[in-house]
């Protein structure tokens, strides 16, 4: 992970509620994942569908961490914070590497993330996320997963 120093104590929390993605998916911490979105959250992951309300759902996000056998490892890099009095914004580099249930080996994938966050109630919620990866225009349109910073 690479961070510079905070401009702000808003900042502070908010990559404090970004980068402990980390931990948390490490530990397979469903509830705290669950707990960092606003009740009216909009994202768009990686899986489908187009549109997703299942990260706000910490059963949901226990049933999709035990498709992984072992452990789950997660970075957040080169997150970039814009954080006004209510709203912010935020971008990173995220990578995500694990063995899929059943799978004789594991996989690591680069990921680029957007995140939209909301001050409720005095504390940091994110409100839209949107993570994705590239894909070649070579006519083959596979997604570029081989790519890293």
């Amino acid at each position: 992970m690479t961070s510079t120093v905070p401009a702000t104590i808003d900042e502070a929390h908010i990559r404090e509620l970004v980068t402990g993605q980390e931990a948390a998916m490490r530990a397979r911490d469903a509830e705290w994942l669950a707990s960092r979105y606003a009740p009216e959250a909009v994202t768009f992951t990686l899986a489908p569908p187009l549109r997703n309300a299942d990260v706000l759902d910490a059963d949901w996000l226990r049933t999709w961490f035990s498709g992984f056998a072992g452990p789950i490892d997660f970075e957040v890099r080169d997150l970039t914070v814009t954080a006004g009095e209510d709203v912010a914004f935020c971008h990173s580099l995220n990578r995500l590497s694990a063995t899929p249930q059943g799978s004789p080996e594991g996989f690591e994938l680069w990921f680029r993330a957007t995140v939209g966050l909301r001050k409720v109630d005095g504390a940091w919620r994110i409100t839209h996320e949107h993570t994705s990866t590239p894909f070649y225009m070579d006519g083959s349109f596979a997604s570029a997963v081989d790519l890293t910073p």
